[in-house]
């Protein structure tokens, strides 16, 4: 089952579940039609909203939690695919990166980057990168502050491309800036550098 079949299934189940409740305890049809246009809204909001702000500690009921922070360790769940996806706020732009440690930089979608006010370096040559979908051009970029639990990188390094789709890659110029970073079975563990 692909991702977005599973938060479908699960964006259905947050409308049907109190909509049946509601229907079974046989209240008037007039506010069961409140409640389920209001429900219907709050469905809508949360799809649209790429981060679901919305439905995170309802999801974390029902899957568990895919990132914690211990200590001032940041600690990540793998996902159902295999990879590791740190939730990260970029500029204070709320976003899911896919963890790679085959990527030289951390890359951001033309999107991402638009929305978190990266600033892209116009005057430094694009930059040839090989990924999983060829070879692609990348803008060289500073991110102000790059978030992710408790870990804060100050003027990091990135690259912006269009041809990254919607994926946002946190990549070795995060990552090695780290004290230390593992996989312990299904857990990615990331571990700050002390000033």
């Amino acid at each position: 089952m692909s991702d977005q079949a599973g938060n479908a299934i699960f964006y259905a189940l947050l409308l049907i579940l109190p909509l049946s409740a509601l229907l079974a305890r046989r209240m008037p049809l007039g506010r069961v039609a409140v409640v389920g246009i209001f429900a219907t809204g709050l469905l809508i909001v949360a799809l649209v909203n790429r981060n679901e702000w919305l439905v995170s500690g309802t999801r974390e009921l029902f899957y568990g939690r895919d990132q914690s922070v211990v200590g001032d360790e940041v600690r990540i769940a793998m996902a159902q695919d295999g990879h590791f996806y740190a939730r990260a706020t970029i500029n204070g732009t709320e976003r899911t990166l896919l963890v790679d440690s085959g990527a030289s930089f951390t890359s951001l979608s033309a999107d991402t980057a638009a929305a978190a006010n990266v600033a892209i370096d116009s005057v430094e040559p694009r930059i040839p990168l090989d990924t999983a979908n060829g070879m692609v051009m990348a803008q060289p970029a500073t991110i102000g502050e790059l978030r992710v639990g408790g870990i804060t990188a100050r003027d990091a390094p990135a690259v912006v491309s269009a041809a990254f789709g919607d994926q946002d890659v946190l990549g070795m110029s995060f990552l090695s800036k780290l004290k230390a970073w593992r996989v312990e079975g299904e857990t990615l563990v990331l571990v700050p550098q002390h000033e």
